[in-house]
């Protein structure tokens, strides 16, 4: 009979917590994490990583205002709300990471991922500066752009991507990082 693999992992990792909120909805995605917060203690590391609709994977001359809306509301005020729920705690202690994942168009626009392109574009600069605002207390902020499909047997392993996360979370050492 095998051990279980759950066995060897510290008390707090042998039953995950959860909690669920529509990300765009900042009192929901607040009570989430505070939720999670009262269960599992300080809340260290943040990884925002939502998946934008399909839906807006559109030509620029396609797109339309509400689009762009939906999508910074995603990609950039849900980030900010993220942020803003656990950052003070990390600035209290003096440490903490928040980890924000893009796809390709954040550095490389196309003219068929439009909406993408602005959002991420706007959610760089924002990490950018957040990198350089909170540095100096001991709260990394950085994101990572994946240029291409992620998934079993597609250019990107699932694997890979975590490992990097991980990396960036030890290392500390830049604000962008991309996977091509």
């Amino acid at each position: 009979m095998a051990a279980d693999p759950a066995s060897k992992l510290p008390a707090t990792f042998a039953a995950p917590a959860t909690a669920t909120a529509d990300v765009t909805d900042a009192d929901a995605l607040a009570a989430a994490l505070g939720t999670l917060r009262e269960r599992l203690g300080p809340i260290e590391v943040v990884l925002f990583s939502p998946r934008p609709s399909l839906e807006w994977l559109k030509p620029v001359l396609d797109t339309g205002p509400q689009d762009v809306a939906n999508a910074l509301a995603l990609s950039v005020v849900a980030a900010t709300a993220a942020m803003q729920t656990v950052v003070a705690d990390m600035r209290g202690r003096g440490r903490g990471t928040l980890l924000y994942t893009t796809g390709g168009a954040a550095i490389e626009p196309h003219r068929d991922r439009a909406v993408s392109g602005r959002a991420y574009t706007a959610e760089s600069a924002y990490v950018r500066m957040l990198y350089d605002a909170l540095g100096n207390e001991g709260v990394y902020a950085a994101q990572l752009t994946v240029v291409g499909p992620i998934g079993p047997g597609a250019r990107h392993e699932p694997d890979a991507v975590a490992d990097e996360l991980w990396q960036m979370h030890t290392r500390r050492d830049q604000p962008l990082f991309v996977l091509r």
